[in-house]
């Protein structure tokens, strides 16, 4: 975790789960939450009390909590497809795609799409791949939360309705990126839901930092191993489209609330590219600059 600043969790208790704060390494109950979503929802005050918090909070008694939880339940989870030069430079030489490595210069736009907010999971979980699957995929992803509804914000005003960012894993099975038996030019023949919406297929954590806390959201080292060994190595600098760019785009197609959260696409280094697939028994760990690190295993 990160110790010098304030970042909001969700932990469990014997009476279920409670929301909190993480402060120079210890977990403080908030008095005023019982749910993230409901620290959300009341952002504009809740984000004005955390200017001068750290100091009322080193004289009260922590909690005794080791089991973190998702730090929230997200009430929508949209994901940027593409997003990182060096990931469409891999995939173009895996895949052999006509992908435009400069698409924002040539004036496009970001592309998105949905992603189940049941397929949410925490820290340490253990993940039970689809059936049969063999083509599992780790995709480490800074992941945008919003705390305040908006619709049609520019892109100089975007983050201003950004609570705070924390760390996803936007797991996908690569066997279902295609439909069976159907042509390949047709539109139908892709598979959004089978690849990107298993259960357990958005893992979250380890906590949200608050956005007056996260530093340069376009400069943030994010990292990602498999078993110990480095897999993703990369910088939210190489963003083709920056996390202002996409919430703006977003709130033109859609109004965007509390508790949505849009993941911004993953860096090079993914399992398609090296041939090399989530198994039985494997443990992930992913981390992201000013926001902490957690793990996950496959079942």
């Amino acid at each position: 975790m990160n110790t010098g600043v304030i970042q909001l969790v969700t932990y469990a208790t014997p009476e279920g789960s409670a929301v909190g704060l993480i402060y120079q390494g210890k977990i403080y109950a908030s008095p005023r939450y019982t749910d993230m979503q409901q620290v959300l929802d009341d952002w504009y005050a809740a984000n004005e009390r955390l200017a001068d918090l750290g100091d009322k909070l080193a004289i009260r008694e922590g909690v005794d909590a080791s089991t973190l939880l998702a730090p929230l339940c997200p009430r929508q989870i949209y994901f940027a497809g593409v997003n990182y030069v060096d990931h469409v430079e891999e995939m173009k030489r895996t895949l052999g795609l006509q992908l435009d490595p400069a698409p924002k210069a040539s004036g496009q736009e970001p592309w998105f799409c949905m992603k189940s907010v049941h397929s949410v999971v925490g820290p340490n979980a253990a993940i039970s791949p689809p059936k049969n699957t063999v083509m599992l995929d780790w995709e480490v992803e800074l992941a945008v939360v919003i705390g305040k509804k908006v619709r049609d914000v520019g892109v100089d005003e975007a983050l201003d309705c950004v609570a705070g960012y924390t760390i996803a894993n936007d797991l996908s099975d690569r066997a279902f990126v295609a439909r069976k038996g159907v042509a390949d030019s047709s539109p139908f023949k892709w598979d959004w839901i089978g690849q990107k919406s298993f259960d357990g297929a958005c893992p979250l954590g380890p906590a949200i930092t608050p956005a007056r806390f996260i530093g340069d959201v376009n400069n943030l080292s994010l990292k990602l191993w498999v078993n110990g060994e480095l897999m993703q190595d990369s910088n939210t600098s190489r963003m083709i489209f920056n996390a202002a760019d996409l919430v703006s785009a977003l709130s033109h197609s859609i109004t965007l609330h509390p508790g949505d959260v849009i993941l911004t696409g993953t860096p090079s280094g993914v399992g398609m590219a090296r041939k090399q697939f989530l198994k039985s028994g494997d443990v992930v760990r992913q981390s992201i600059e000013n926001i902490g690190e957690f793990e996950f295993r496959i079942k």
